[in-house]
């Protein structure tokens, strides 16, 4: 039950996007320019820096905001089956911001989505997967090839502080725990497709910090 009002509560919350309604307030449909992509990187390419942090950091609170009151309700209560909620409440958001309903399922690719749900629930894993974000990124300058990388890395992480025992899981709920990383991470990878056969194909765009000119 608890599962289905955490995934429905996520989803809602995955609704706000941070990227359209920015674009919009500036008379531009993000959807319309770039990529066609609602996140933060588009936003970024379209409007520039200062248009693409607000919006990465709109995507990335309107996770951390549910998810971490979900770690406060279920923390003390249900200790074994926090983290599995809190999973089921940011995959909600990513599916959300990645299908709008109201915007013919057309949204972003949930990078900075999955960002406030790390955040929210393991600093460890955010220490590492930050700066392999930061190196692939600076080194290849490719912002789709350090958001598949670091998706990988944070599930691996999952996997390894789930067997150590850091997040209060039974042996269930660690399989759960786990398919809920796998789904989420093969998401992202799956909304990455179009970059990776461009990266492959060799056309794919570089991070640059300059707007666009019409």
């Amino acid at each position: 039950m608890w599962r289905i009002v955490c995934l429905i509560i996520g989803y809602c919350f995955g609704l706000f996007q941070t990227g359209y309604l920015y674009g919009r307030m500036h008379g531009v449909d993000i959807r319309q320019k770039g990529s066609g992509n609602s996140g933060a990187t588009n936003t970024l390419r379209v409007l520039g820096i200062k248009a693409g942090l607000i919006v990465f950091l709109g995507d990335m609170l309107k996770t951390l905001i549910p998810c971490l009151a979900v770690r406060l309700i279920f923390g003390n209560t249900e200790p074994e089956a926090a983290y599995i909620y809190m999973m089921y409440t940011g995959i909600g958001v990513v599916l959300g911001h990645n299908y709008p309903f109201y915007l013919n399922f057309k949204g972003g690719k949930g990078i900075a989505a999955t960002a406030g749900l790390v955040i929210a629930m393991d600093w460890k894993v955010v220490a590492i997967g930050l700066p392999a974000f930061i190196i692939v990124v600076a080194v290849s300058r490719f912002v789709s090839l350090g958001s598949i990388v670091v998706v990988t890395v944070v599930w691996i992480c999952m996997l390894v502080f789930g067997q150590l025992g850091y997040y209060s899981l039974t042996p269930a709920g660690k399989i759960e725990f786990y398919l809920l990383g796998l789904f989420w991470m093969l998401l992202a990878i799956w909304r990455h497709r179009a970059n990776i056969k461009r990266l492959i194909a060799g056309t794919e765009n570089k991070l640059s910090f300059h707007k666009k000119e019409e």
